[in-house]
């Protein structure tokens, strides 16, 4: 069954029409007709049964009929990337939505090797990945900032920080998280050129830092995305329950 994110309230009786991209996806591309059925999401209201009672070129309305499942919650799990050329940071947006990280943020760190970032596409790409993997939210995806201001709303947040720290003597992520306990945590990896020292001093100055190592091989950007939100999920997210 098609699944569909929408940003309307779902309830039994309403109707949701979809906007013209969406639209488009449903009645020309998946050739859906009056009568067939998907499933529509928020974020909010659990997962719904919809019908399609009109699919034509100048309109396409949705009948929200039962519910399929009930909201759940995500791990609150931050992913925080250095900006990266565009092919990979599209990569680490879409398995960021796969592997059930509720925010990814941005960071222009001084190496970083990319200016700019399409947050209108990363923010589709969450999208489209969130509904083929049946999660029932989307992660947000926020506009890039700079490192400083990012850590300090990390601290001020109060969230725990897992430092991919290739560079220092950080032991196993894997033994260093089966220590550490649960709450708010975001993940942090750097650009491919690395931290500066002085940024790496910052960061492992803050005081919910946890630095790990992700083994004895350099890491692009992605996989290092990737392994960490692995190793994370399964020492202490939903994979873990």
């Amino acid at each position: 069954m098609i699944r569909l994110w929408v940003p309307q309230d779902l309830a039994a009786g309403a109707v949701v029409e979809p906007g013209r991209d969406q639209a488009h996806y449903l009645v020309n591309v998946m050739r859906l007709a009056a009568g067939a059925e998907l499933a529509l999401f928020n974020g909010r209201d659990g997962e719904w049964r919809a019908t399609v009672t009109e699919a034509s070129k100048r309109a396409c309305r949705l009948a929200v009929a039962a519910r399929l499942r009930d909201q759940a919650t995500t791990p609150d799990l931050d992913l925080v990337i250095a900006l990266v050329k565009r092919g990979r940071l599209e990569t680490i947006v879409e398995k960021a939505a796969e592997l059930g990280a509720r925010r990814v943020r941005l960071a222009i760190t001084e190496r970083t090797n990319a200016d700019h970032a399409r947050v209108d596409r990363l923010r589709a790409i969450a999208t489209e990945a969130s509904e083929q993997t049946g999660r029932l939210d989307v992660p947000e995806v926020l506009e890039p900032v700079k490192l400083d201001r990012l850590l300090a709303e990390l601290e001020g947040e109060g969230r725990r920080l897992m430092f991919c720290d290739e560079a220092g003597d950080a032991g196993p992520a894997a033994a260093v998280l089966s220590g550490a306990g649960p709450g708010a945590w975001a993940i942090l990896i750097g650009p491919e050129g690395g931290f500066s020292p002085a940024e790496r001093a910052r960061i492992r100055a803050i005081g919910a830092a946890v630095p790990v190592s992700l083994g004895p091989r350099i890491l692009r950007a992605d996989t290092a995305a990737i392994a960490a939100m692995t190793l994370w999920q399964a020492a202490m997210g939903d994979w873990a329950a």
